[in-house]
């Protein structure tokens, strides 16, 4: 199956988004010695507000309001052959947590796995490269292969959360990866972009954890919330969100509606 490319302004976008692997839930508390079981874990998940959709970020534009004429700074965010396709409905009775599982990005079969194959083939679905899970208070209304149509799920104006993997920057100094000053370039000054002294004295004789230090920059996964639909163009099959979002041009982005206190989230 060809990959689907998304034309912005007369610019065709290649679009490579990322595989996202499940979480591991550690176990609390040290390791159990020989023989003895170990301690139950309560697993805390949070709820979205409801359920979301996979898409693929495009790059930045400027888009002007056809009202007022005022530039607006907007990512440009696309959705892959295939689109988004409900391939699993989980139940607290057969999982233990009510969840939706969807899949994005359509491929050829010769891409995936046959366990993954036959997991797509039981909820009807077509070959999907990438499977992820909205957890939500209520399934009542999806069932397996059912098609999510961002159109059908957002409209101009709402709020929501965008989340995804960031630039990764590689192995970076104290003064790019936490903004520090350097020190004099004249007056005999040897100390410019160095670190400089990271002890704490003679007490405690210790480098206290999680010490600002050169060390890896980026790539990480972080949500940006409350980012407001300017524009969606069901033509060209793509949503303008006003502001950035993570990653570079090719980063597959997980769109739920923001969470609100007291609106769609409760107070307690």
């Amino acid at each position: 199956m060809a990959m689907a490319a998304v034309g912005v302004g007369g610019a065709v976008a290649s679009l490579l988004p990322q595989r996202r692997r499940g979480t591991v839930v550690p176990w609390s508390g040290a390791a159990a010695c020989v023989g003895r079981r170990r301690a139950s874990v309560a697993v805390r998940a949070s709820y979205e507000a409801g359920v979301g959709v996979m898409a693929t970020k495009v790059g930045m534009m400027t888009y002007f309001e056809p009202e007022t004429g005022k530039p607006v700074p907007v990512t440009v965010v696309g959705f892959r052959e295939g689109g988004n396709v409900l391939t699993q409905v989980k139940t607290a009775a057969t999982d233990g947590y009510d969840a939706v599982q969807v899949g994005y990005h359509g491929v050829r079969e010769d891409k995936l796995t046959r366990p993954e194959l036959g997991h797509l083939g039981k909820a009807g679905a077509p070959p999907l490269k990438h499977l992820q899970e909205f957890r939500l208070t209520a399934i009542d209304a999806f069932e397996p292969g059912q098609p999510l149509d961002f159109a059908d799920l957002f409209k101009e104006g709402d709020l929501i959360d965008v989340s995804g993997n960031t630039i990764g920057k590689g192995f970076q100094g104290g003064i790019k990866r936490h903004n520090f000053k350097r020190g004099l370039m004249t007056h005999g000054s040897k100390s410019h972009r160095q670190l400089g002294s990271i002890g704490a004295g003679t007490t405690p004789g210790r480098v206290y954890k999680g010490k600002k230090m050169p060390g890896r920059m980026g790539g990480t996964k972080t949500k940006i919330r409350k980012l407001k639909i300017v524009k969606i163009d069901n033509d060209l099959r793509v949503l303008m969100i006003k502001g950035a979002v993570p990653g570079k041009p090719g980063n597959l982005l997980r769109i739920t509606p923001a969470k609100i206190v007291g609106k769609n989230i409760p107070k307690n």
